[in-house]
């Protein structure tokens, strides 16, 4: 069957308080966000990401993946990583570690130049930084990183 970038992605902005989630279809190349799910010392509500993946059914989940801005990686990139192995593991389905250097930050501007509050524990900057990691992907797929 032909590729016709009908593909449905789902991306996750990992983080030890929260963790945003975001849809988009690869023919679009564009994503939304979807959820601001909470986290406990990064371990998140299994159920509601499930239910999030029943209901979406995506072809490909991306997980981000917090480099350091010359590339190396830290301890939060081994969380992230075990993450994304922890999605596979219990939804067998592909994930593909994205390099998101820089979206928390991005998404931060983006939520103040909008009009909202620096307080970004409510309002939307981790599922704003997995709608990025999902447009990062859309424009190079080839910016997967080995899990």
């Amino acid at each position: 069957m032909p590729d016709t970038g009908l593909r449905r992605v789902m991306a996750f902005d990992f983080g030890l308080r929260r963790i945003g989630v975001a849809v988009g279809q690869e023919l679009l190349g564009t994503g939304e966000p979807l959820a601001l799910i909470p986290a406990r010392d990064g371990i998140p509500d299994w159920a509601r990401i499930q239910g999030l993946l029943d209901e979406w059914r995506p072809d490909r989940v991306l997980v981000g993946l917090p480099l350091n801005m010359d590339g190396s990686e830290n301890d939060m990139c081994a969380r992230a990583r075990k993450f994304g192995k922890r999605l596979h593991g219990r939804f067998h389905c592909p994930v593909t570690m994205v390099d998101e250097r820089l979206t928390s930050f991005e998404a931060k501007g983006e939520v103040i130049a909008g009009g909202g509050s620096r307080d970004f524990g409510r309002h939307g900057v981790d599922d704003r930084a997995a709608v990025l990691i999902l447009e990062t992907w859309f424009r190079d797929p080839g910016a997967g990183v080995a899990p």
